[in-house]
């Protein structure tokens, strides 16, 4: 055999002309690949491999073997078989397909030989230099022809080295195999503790249930006795404090008949239980309705001029003279379509509240509407919440504690319902407060301004 290079990629050329050459091409083939860092297994297949080519193109006309490293994105060893074209049968690519990555068979650039291109890629270890190159290009370099004792010999030995190896890889998967049916075991063991236990945990989830169901109902009962009892005992309660509350301003009246200066005062503190009174009875008559479902939406055009302007009206007669009252200016209120009666309520509840716990300063309504959205801001100088009763300001019938609360008594349903007046409207209520400092509570409600009124028609 002679052998030359042809470019850089090219590691080695030979021909193949005689049986000894095929013995040459297994050797050469098993030495270029151990230089290249590959194992035994894929030494041997590429040994085979170009055996069983070279075997099966022996005496076509002009058959060279070429080794080289070509570049391109995925590293191989490729061999390339030639001869010249339409001479020899068609070559078997079977035996040596079952043994490398890739091989086909075609015709080269110039269309007058044809060729076997075997490939098979490169190990991750392999790092491609001019120093490696040179390393695989000394392992191809021209051996002696073996004779074919040596040939056979050489194969015996790679078939034994082979058998080897196949012996350790099945007791290696012997042994794997036992470890994979000791685990299998543990995992049945687990499976069945883990079934055993998932069907006590759900036999207990299902008591559990049961359980839940059962003081569900309960606690619906209960709810539903405490509505009906609010609502019957408000019932009950308002028409004897409005016949007192009645009768007292009757006698409090400058018509009515001739009082002493004591009369006078008892009388006053009677009118002035009597309306506490009134309102705590109206309070909770509300609030029965609202958890009962009894309070209906009756959206309409609302003039907030007219709605404010009463409602600070009234408000100004329970501050002192030490706090301020201040209302948006009449002109930057709109018409909207919005429940008057309940926005009231949302209102009135929130300046009560502002001015029954500001000893002086001022309590203040400011209004902003920014469609889609209306919002009310009540903000006063009073004494403010401690932070860690904020998250139970809206609990029914809880009262912050304080020497103000002592003074200053009701019922603790004022915020709690006006959130559930806010919400009916389909709004959100807001609140924060600073401890002396005051309290802001903000109201944010759909806004749909109120069409325009028909033009009427001119007389004639």
């Amino acid at each position: 055999m002679s052998g030359g290079t042809v470019d850089p990629a090219v590691l080695a050329a030979y021909e193949l002309t005689t049986a000894q050459d095929v013995f040459a091409l297994r050797r050469t083939g098993q030495s270029a690949a151990a230089a290249l860092g590959m194992e035994r297994q894929d030494q041997v297949r590429i040994a085979t491999a170009l055996s069983e080519l070279g075997r099966d193109r022996l005496g076509c006309p002009g058959l060279t073997v070429t080794f080289a490293l070509p570049p391109g994105p995925e590293p191989v060893l490729s061999v390339v078989l030639e001869w010249a074209a339409d001479s020899g049968p068609v070559p078997d690519l079977d035996p040596a397909a079952r043994l490398l990555h890739r091989v086909r068979h075609d015709r080269g650039p110039d269309g007058g030989r044809e060729r076997i291109v075997a490939e098979h890629p490169l190990p991750a270890s392999w790092a491609d230099g001019p120093d490696a190159r040179h390393l695989v290009r000394e392992a191809l370099g021209v051996p002696a022809s073996p004779t074919l004792a040596e040939e056979l010999r050489s194969q015996t030995r790679d078939l034994i080295a082979a058998l080897e190896e196949t012996r350790a890889q099945g007791e290696e998967l012997r042994r794997l195999n036992e470890e994979l049916e000791e685990t299998n075991r543990g995992v049945l063991a687990l499976y069945t503790e883990l079934s055993r236990e998932l069907e006590e945990t759900n036999s207990g989830v299902v008591a559990l249930h049961a359980e839940l169901e059962e003081k569900s109902a309960r606690l619906r009962e209960s709810s539903e006795a405490k509505t009906r009892f609010w609502r019957n005992i408000s019932h009950e309660l308002r028409t004897p404090v409005n016949a007192v509350v009645a009768l007292t301003r009757l006698l409090l009246a400058p018509g009515s008949g001739p009082l002493t200066d004591e009369q006078r005062r008892q009388l006053s503190l009677i009118d002035s239980s009597g309306q506490s009174l009134l309102s705590l009875v109206n309070d909770l008559l509300d609030v029965a309705k609202a958890e009962a479902g009894q309070l209906e939406v009756a959206t309409a055009p609302t003039d907030l001029r007219a709605l404010l302007a009463q409602l600070g009206a009234v408000m100004r007669n329970t501050r002192t003279a030490e706090v301020a009252l201040v209302m948006p200016e009449a002109s930057a209120l709109p018409v909207a379509v919005t429940d008057e009666a309940l926005l009231g309520r949302i209102l009135r509840n929130l300046l009560s509240n502002a001015l029954k716990f500001t000893e002086r300063g001022e309590v203040r309504l400011e209004f902003r509407a920014d469609p889609p959205w209306m919002s009310f801001v009540v903000t006063d100088t009073g004494v403010g919440i401690p932070e860690d009763e904020l998250p139970r300001v809206f609990e029914e019938f809880y009262q912050v504690r304080g020497p103000h609360q002592r003074i200053h008594r009701g019922t603790g349903l004022g915020l709690p319902y006006a959130l559930t007046l806010t919400e009916l409207l389909g709004g959100t209520l807001r609140l924060s407060s600073t401890p002396e400092s005051g309290t802001r509570v903000e109201v944010r409600l759909p806004f749909e301004p109120a069409p325009p009124p028909p033009d009427r028609p001119a007389p004639e």
